[in-house]
């Protein structure tokens, strides 16, 4: 087997090393863009470095790559309004197609040469333990890299960054919340290779921690700790996988990776070793189902599928995705609560958003259970046989209150009956929501049911084969 692993692995490294074209291809126009960038400064009433960061800097990008991340490091002093306006002048300057988007403060986005560059402004503090924004650590942690990663390693790391993007999980974006490179790298680097890596990963037991510059001590004394990707957390970093930034105590790299990506890595890393094959590398998309098919597998699954669909909001993906999970999961905590008990559940976006829930209970009886307090707790359970004793269940469809045991309780109407009695109607609202998605909502959505919900394959097809043929 470590013959055949090891003859897999020299076949990937050939695959993503880049060609010596290749790589001056992309010296030349990160220098272009590097000059581009000082000439702009020069223009600025204040002094700034220019920093190449990323893969490209550390050289363990993928062939085929086309992505340059350029910094402009101010100097730490400058007030965060001006920083943000020079950097959006040098951005515009260096990439005049590109255009804005927005992290913890904006920067520049554009295509130069047919690579895809971003041009970010960030404070040249000292120590990454000072930064004054989240973005100021990045030039500390291709500083620590480049001094560790060697031509034989970053193959090694390119064959990880590889694996990793062939099973779904490479990219600490909060749509894919899994491996960034510089957890990539570390960790690899933690390993010695990517075998290691992989045998180590096949083993873990989360939450598995690793603190590479042993800064243990300095937390226990630290302040609150800085993962600002998602948000604040306690230095106890609460997390399935927790590798201590070595630049900066106080921050879990792996803060953005989910339970689930570190599942899917142990799934793959096992498969792998038992049968090695570069098709776990490179895996291709499913073939997009059609309407037909979706229709005949919900029919022999004998579920109810519902679905919300709506015009997509105009923003950035790492806004869009942690919203319509936040809004799936009140639009499934409720269909549950209503008794519609939600078999699976997906959230889908291109130019429009779908957010589907596959249903166990399509319908419920017209009547529900309300149990009210037991008898003997005298002030609750009066009150609550006098609320309901002149309904009469002609009238009103209430039936009660009996009794049943010590307690009071009443058979009253339903207030939704279907799953798409309650999506369309006003206690949508109600659940908890993304901000924009609720405005999405509010503007105008329609609700597919059953077969209806086969329309989404012209649009979700690759989603929808996934969705319905589940792998690891």
């Amino acid at each position: 087997m470590s013959d055949e692993f090891d003859a897999v692995v020299e076949r990937v490294r050939e695959r993503v090393e880049p060609d010596a074209a290749e790589r001056e291809r992309l010296d030349a126009v990160a220098d272009d863009l590097r000059e581009r960038a000082r000439a702009a400064i020069a223009d600025l009433p204040v002094d700034a470095d220019v920093i190449q960061v990323g893969s490209t800097a550390r050289d363990t990008w993928l062939a085929g790559d086309r992505d340059v991340d350029l910094f402009v490091a101010f100097p730490p002093d400058l007030d965060r309004e001006r920083l943000e306006s020079y950097g959006l002048d040098v951005g515009h300057a260096v990439l005049p197609e590109g255009h804005e988007e927005y992290a913890e403060h904006p920067y520049v986005k554009g295509v130069y040469d047919d690579f895809d560059v971003d041009l970010v402004p960030c404070y040249a503090v000292e120590d990454a333990t000072e930064i004054q924004s989240a973005v100021d650590r990045t030039p500390f942690h291709t500083e620590y890299l480049t001094e560790r990663i060697d031509a034989d390693l970053a193959g090694e790391v390119r064959v990880a960054k590889q694996f990793l993007t062939g099973i779904g999980v490479y990219g600490s974006d909060l749509r894919t919340r899994g491996f960034s490179g510089y957890l990539t790298e570390l960790l690899v680097h933690e390993y010695g290779d990517f075998r290691a890596f992989v045998e180590g990963a096949a083993d873990w037991h989360p939450p598995v921690t690793f603190d590479p510059e042993d800064h243990a001590e300095e937390r226990e004394t630290a302040s609150p700790s800085r993962n600002d990707e998602v948000g604040g957390a306690d230095l106890a970093f609460d997390d399935p996988l927790v590798v201590v930034d070595p630049t900066d105590p106080e921050r879990n790299v792996a803060a953005v990776c989910t339970a689930e990506s570190v599942a899917r890595l142990q799934h793959y890393a096992r498969d792998l070793l038992a049968d090695p094959r570069e098709s776990l590398f490179f895996a291709a998309l499913p073939e997009a189902v059609d309407a037909e098919t979706v229709r005949e597998t919900f029919e022999r699954r004998g579920t109810t599928p519902v679905a919300l669909r709506f015009a997509a909001p105009d923003i950035v993906e790492d806004q869009l995705y942690p919203q319509l999970d936040r809004s799936l999961a009140g639009i499934v905590g409720e269909l549950d609560r209503r008794g519609f008990d939600v078999l699976r559940a997906a959230a889908w976006a291109d130019e429009t958003v779908a957010l589907l829930a596959e249903l166990e209970v399509a319908e419920r009886p017209t009547v529900e259970r309300h149990e009210g307090p037991p008898v003997h707790v005298r002030g609750h359970s009066e009150g609550f046989y006098e609320a309901y004793a002149d309904d009469d269940p002609e009238s009103d469809g209430t039936y009660g209150p009996f009794l049943d045991g010590d307690r009071y309780v009443v058979e009253r109407p339903r207030a939704f009956e279907t799953a798409v009695g309650l999506l369309e109607s006003d206690a949508l609202f109600d659940v908890a929501l993304g901000a924009q998605i609720e405005a999405a909502l509010e503007g105008d959505y329609e609700v597919l049911a059953g077969e209806a919900v086969s329309e989404l394959a012209e649009e979700f097809g690759v989603e929808l084969a996934r969705y319905l043929a589940p792998r690891p």
